[in-house]
């Protein structure tokens, strides 16, 4: 089997399995219990929240949720309740994933209006542009840190800067495809979004970072928690396979970013030999996903192809595969024939150079097979 679809999800850490499974049998006690067995439980807890700060290099509140999807959902819901009475104005961009989409879609229903920040022919955010948008009325910024289909990053830590002189404009960074392969200054940022599967953790964990000045109203309500933003009982085994899965990702973060643009940059130039395959990324995009359309031939149709000889790929985003069109892809290319028949790659640390080699040879191969149907 050959597995490139990292962007989706990613294997759990055999050590961050042992984590879990170690804290699951030894701290058995409810954290929010009194007796000595809640205690304990409740250090855990206290010490991977402390190592997850330090090692992102951030001073807020972390909020633990069941993933990304539901910290997204958490801050535009939160934010669009608790500050409705300063405005109902929310920017975002057209590179976002459905889970920022499709709570924007909600809120607009509920009167809130939505812009979409303008974007460079680099598919980068216009910061002068964006700040220009900005009026009395706007709550709330909300950009990812790198696009889950094309892998292009954002200029954050410009947006925060510029941000952080309008007092009444909230910035949030889906940071859920960057964190642990980038680096990123997050100390600007007001709200920040990600989750442990893409990151080697288990699944059904994720953070909501949070800096101590903004408020939300929750999206769950009842039950004592780590926070008062996020009710339920704390997942101990959880938090603590997510802290040891961050600490894992940040050891030799230089030489795994290195090895996997190495692998990207020679990918790109065996595929560039492929006459009817363009290459939808740029010197923006981050080495660990390459999207590329196989013009001519739908995007799960060659997704499938390349599954019957055990080698897996994306189509778009995991979250919106079946829609048809990449919006993402329609909004870099502004072509039709690239954004609908879009694939994604995406790499790790763990390829190799031989699975490049054979799935180019895969490629190749179904392109040649179908194009003849």
């Amino acid at each position: 089997m050959i597995y490139l679809d990292y962007s989706a999800t990613t294997p759990v850490r055999e050590e961050v399995l042992d984590t879990f499974v170690k804290v699951s049998k030894d701290f058995i006690g409810n954290p929010n219990s009194l007796h000595k067995l809640g205690v304990e439980s409740k250090k855990i807890i206290d010490a991977a929240t402390e190592q997850i700060k330090n090692i992102l290099n951030i001073d807020h509140e972390v909020i633990y949720t069941s993933g990304a999807s539901e910290s997204n959902n958490t801050v535009l819901k939160g934010i669009a309740s608790r500050y409705k009475n300063r405005g109902n104005h929310i920017i975002t961009t057209n590179f976002e994933h459905s889970s920022i989409v499709a709570p924007l879609n909600y809120l607009q229903k509920q009167g809130f209006k939505v812009d979409f920040a303008p974007l460079t022919d680099e598919g980068l955010v216009d910061v002068k542009a964006l700040k220009a948008m900005i009026t009395k009325e706007t709550i709330l910024v909300s950009i990812g840190a790198v696009n889950s289909e094309i892998g292009i990053k954002q200029p954050i830590e410009e947006v925060a800067l510029m941000l952080k002189e309008i007092p009444n404009t909230i910035f949030h960074v889906d940071a859920t495809q960057a964190i642990g392969k980038i680096n990123l200054d997050l100390s600007n940022i007001d709200l920040i979004s990600m989750s442990a599967h893409k990151i080697y953790g288990v699944k059904g964990i994720g953070l909501l970072l949070k800096k101590s000045n903004i408020e939300l109203d929750p999206l769950i309500h009842g039950g004592k928690s780590t926070t008062k933003y996020r009710s339920g009982t704390p997942a101990t085994a959880l938090i603590a396979s997510l802290a040891k899965a961050l600490r894992l990702m940040y050891e030799d973060f230089d030489k795994k970013y290195e090895y996997v643009k190495k692998l990207n940059d020679y990918l790109v130039s065996k595929l560039k030999k492929v006459e009817g395959i363009e290459i939808n990324n740029n010197s923006h995009t981050i080495p660990h996903i390459l999207n590329i359309s196989i013009l001519g031939i739908k995007p799960e149709t060659f997704q499938h192809a390349l599954e019957e000889k055990d080698i897996y790929i994306s189509t778009q985003t995991a979250c919106a595969s079946g829609s048809g069109i990449s919006t993402s892809v329609l909004a870099f290319t502004h072509s039709e024939a690239r954004a609908s028949s879009s694939v994604r790659i995406s790499l790790s640390y763990l390829t190799t150079k031989e699975e490049i080699d054979e799935t180019v040879k895969a490629i190749i191969e179904c392109k040649e097979r179908l194009s003849l149907k």
